[in-house]
């Protein structure tokens, strides 16, 4: 299977004689184009909001990523642009039609940002 931005991933799971193991093969088959895009378009927004923090010379940095979320520590000086910066390059991580949508979040911990 392939990812729409090309990853391939084997499933050779797809070929066993084993009715579940063929089973797991085709669930993997069919979440494998989903997840694996999701995957590397978070990635690819990950190096783009890391770049351009480096090029606007803000000291925020990405410190965590889980799954479709990112974690920034910053500064509240910083809040605003860095906000700016995280929702440009997550919506323009990949030109989908629709776009891609973007929420971002605030606050002194992860579980008070959300």
């Amino acid at each position: 299977m392939t990812t729409l931005l090309g990853r391939r991933r084997l499933i050779p799971e797809l070929r066993s004689s084993n009715r579940q193991m063929r089973s797991l093969g085709e669930r993997l088959a069919v979440n494998t184009v989903m997840q694996g895009t999701a995957a590397d378009v978070i990635k690819i927004a990950m190096i783009a909001i890391e770049r351009r923090l480096r090029e606007e010379g803000l000291n925020a940095r990405l410190v965590l990523q889980i799954h479709d979320e990112l974690l920034l520590e910053l500064e509240a000086d910083e809040l605003e642009r860095c906000r700016e910066i995280v929702l440009h390059e997550m919506r323009a991580a990949y030109p989908f039609e629709p776009a891609l949508e973007a929420e971002a979040g605030a606050g002194p911990n992860w579980a008070e940002a959300k």
